[in-house]
């Protein structure tokens, strides 16, 4: 799917993955955050940080009546109180993706999928 805006100088189409992938961005530039997860559970106990190529397979981007929310699947880094973690992240996130591309964006929902410890690999 994508989203599609009208303006005086036109037609404007923005994929979910670009709005994704700015969104993680976004997410990975917080305090607290070692990296982006799959949206796939977590195999043999592993969450496997991704990529900056491949943050949309951690984010989901979903619209429900001409609102968008957006789902975020992340590993933060041990120690760091998770719930300021992910109050950050919302706050970013939806303050990134208005300033960008002008998106008025409804929820942004966190899920820890892991937690690092630094130095770990």
């Amino acid at each position: 799917m994508s989203i599609d805006l009208q303006n005086e100088y036109g037609h404007v189409t923005i994929s979910n993955d670009v709005i994704a992938t700015i969104a993680g961005g976004a997410a990975v530039e917080c305090y607290g955050i070692v990296g982006m997860a799959s949206q796939k559970q977590i195999r043999d106990g592993i969450a496997e940080i991704l990529r900056r190529e491949n943050f949309s397979k951690g984010v989901l981007v979903r619209q429900e009546d001409d609102q968008l929310h957006i789902d975020m699947y992340v590993i933060v880094s041990y120690g760091t109180k998770i719930s300021e973690v992910a109050h950050n992240v919302q706050n970013q996130v939806k303050y990134t993706l208005n300033k960008t591309l002008g998106l008025s964006i409804e929820s942004v929902n966190i899920f820890i999928q892991g937690v690092r410890v630094t130095g770990e690999a």
